[in-house]
């Protein structure tokens, strides 16, 4: 098996355990005790799916990027992480008191959230064109997103299933107990981390960077914060990740409020990776043509304009189901970009800590503020026990404005002055 094939089986099985279960848990926590959820309110929710998120994301460059960067080789550390987490996975799927979901939640990210940028670090390690060929392996990362979220509901949550020409093609009436199925999902997310944990081991050997002249590799990653690129690049992407995270919190019940079955919401969602494989194939292309930054602008407009149709009720459901397909752009040319931009801006022997450190503010920084807000705007436009998405998505896409045009004023490209100093 050549090195590009192992990178893209990696990048499938790192996504589709993501992928198993962030779509449908968000609707599994607001479900109400009678449908089969837990009942937690949104502020729970987004203490769930944010702050855990966060503490992760913020740990990761103090224990992965250092392990990673300095003493063991990367796949090894990549292996011990998936197996542990996917051990947390199967167990948590089993509580149902939110003080056991957050604990449990927390102690996951801390062990996931850094093999997000590992998996990148081993990519680019073994890839000789940035542009070219990690668009082409990082696209199988979404075809695992896109796997996970269909096998599980037609194997668990439909029965006598049936072929349609529309996505997910494959379908069929819902079990009784659908809505209190859905937590199975963490359980199956578990089974294919130990897999993913496996088949670490065939990965191709990356080992760390032990004559470093820096040892201490996170220190030195956040030296870039001394380019005004990485520094504007940081800002937009704080303001993207929150309400990149706000997707993941309200999408499904928004999914679910509209009318769409409980068994179809992570199907439905996978509109935008269909999108982002298509955007990934030729990101390399539009980066050669159009330069990083009118790349990047393009993936943030891309969240203001699919908030801004979430809040329109005149349009009707289909419109909105495929409005998702602006994802395909909100990932490639913004964060699949971003990626390959800060890769590019560190020196050889801190990407590891480099992609963590960035990592913080999409996944840290973000997750976070955007569990907040989430809550925060849950509860102002809740009236009468009714929640209006419409307001709450106009003001959620209008923060995706705002970031478009402070990106498109205040960036400029400095990887020329880079190498050349």
């Amino acid at each position: 098996m050549s090195n590009n094939y192992r990178l893209g089986t990696m990048m499938f099985l790192q996504y589709a355990l993501w992928g198993a279960w962030l779509p449908v848990v968000a609707r599994y926590l607001s479900a109400t005790i009678e449908e089969g959820g837990l009942g937690f309110t949104g502020s729970q929710i987004g203490m769930i799916l944010g702050l855990a998120g966060s503490v992760g994301a913020i740990a990761a460059p103090f224990i992965a990027g250092q392990l990673a960067d300095r003493y063991f080789s990367t796949e090894r550390t990549l292996a011990v992480l998936v197996t542990v987490g996917g051990a947390v996975k199967w167990i948590t799927a089993y509580q149902t008191e939110y003080s056991s979901w957050l604990i449990l939640s927390i102690l996951y990210s801390v062990l996931y959230m850094p093999t997000l940028a590992l998996s990148n670090s081993i990519t680019f390690a073994h890839i000789s064109d940035q542009e070219n060929d990690f668009p082409k392996i990082r696209v199988w990362g979404t075809i695992g997103w896109i796997v996970a979220s269909w096998v599980f509901p037609m194997i668990w949550l439909q029965q006598g299933l049936y072929f349609q020409w529309m996505p997910p093609f494959v379908v069929g009436t819902e079990v009784p107990d659908v809505t209190s199925r859905l937590v199975d999902a963490l359980k199956f997310s578990g089974l294919i981390s130990l897999t993913y944990g496996a088949f670490c081991f065939l990965l191709p050997h990356t080992p760390p960077k032990r004559d470093a002249v820096e040892k201490l590799a996170f220190k030195k990653a956040f030296e870039l914060f001394r380019n005004s690129s990485f520094a504007t690049l940081v800002i937009a992407s704080l303001a993207v990740s929150v309400i990149h995270q706000i997707y993941f919190l309200q999408t499904g019940p928004f999914l679910s409020h509209i009318g769409i079955l409980d068994s179809q919401i992570g199907p439905a969602m996978t509109i935008g990776q269909f999108a982002e494989i298509l955007t990934m194939a030729y990101l390399g292309f539009f980066l050669k043509r159009l330069g990083f930054h009118k790349v990047i602008t393009i993936g943030v407009a891309a969240y203001f304009m699919r908030y801004a149709i979430f809040g329109t009720e005149a349009f009707p459901i289909w419109v909105i189901i495929l409005s998702q397909a602006f994802h395909g752009f909100c990932y490639a040319f913004f964060f699949a970009a971003a990626y390959i931009y800060v890769d590019k801006l560190a020196d050889e022997d801190v990407r590891h800590s480099a992609q963590t450190v960035f990592g913080i503010i999409i996944l840290g920084g973000g997750p976070v503020i955007g569990g907040w807000l989430s809550g925060y705007l849950q509860n102002i436009f809740t009236v009468n026990g009714v929640f209006n998405y419409s307001h709450f998505w106009y003001t959620v896409s209008a923060i995706g404005l705002v970031a478009t045009i402070f990106f498109y004023i205040s960036f400029r490209e400095q990887l020329e002055k880079e190498v050349s100093g």
